[in-house]
């Protein structure tokens, strides 16, 4: 560090140094961590074990799947409940497994921030990370 530079200076430095060795992590392991995070697939079953949902990695689904045994108890409301909760389990879980994909190059709380759509977590992290206020 030069003389004139202040904290302020090095630890700017030190984060374009750290962001620099991310990007370049990310360019070399980039295609085959998407490639991991794209096919994911998760199938989650629901308490009652009569629904099955399975989810790509967007939370889409891919396949929903009925036991036979839902008509026993014809209660539209609850089968439309339980597919949906199996279904918001089922994107949690693959969203947590892309999370774990991208985890040797991006921080899991702050790629959860993304996929949230969070702008001021992502934002509040990057003025923090700079070492600055607001």
């Amino acid at each position: 560090m030069g003389a004139s530079e202040g904290p302020d200076v090095a630890a700017m430095r030190a984060y374009a140094d750290e962001l620099r060795e991310t990007f370049t992590r990310l360019q070399d392991e980039g295609l085959e961590l998407h490639a991991k995070a794209r096919a994911v697939q998760v199938t989650e079953t629901s308490r009652d074990g009569l629904v099955s949902v399975t989810v790509g990695p967007r939370g889409d689904l891919i396949r929903l799947d009925l036991d036979p045994r839902i008509y026993r108890r014809p209660d539209a409301r609850a089968l439309a409940d339980t597919i949906a909760e199996t279904a918001h389990r089922a994107a949690a879980a693959a969203q947590e497994r892309v999370m774990e994909i991208f985890e040797p190059v991006i921080p899991p709380d702050q790629f959860k921030a993304h996929l949230e759509g969070d702008v001021e977590a992502v934002m509040a992290r990057l003025i923090d990370d700079m070492g600055g206020d607001r």
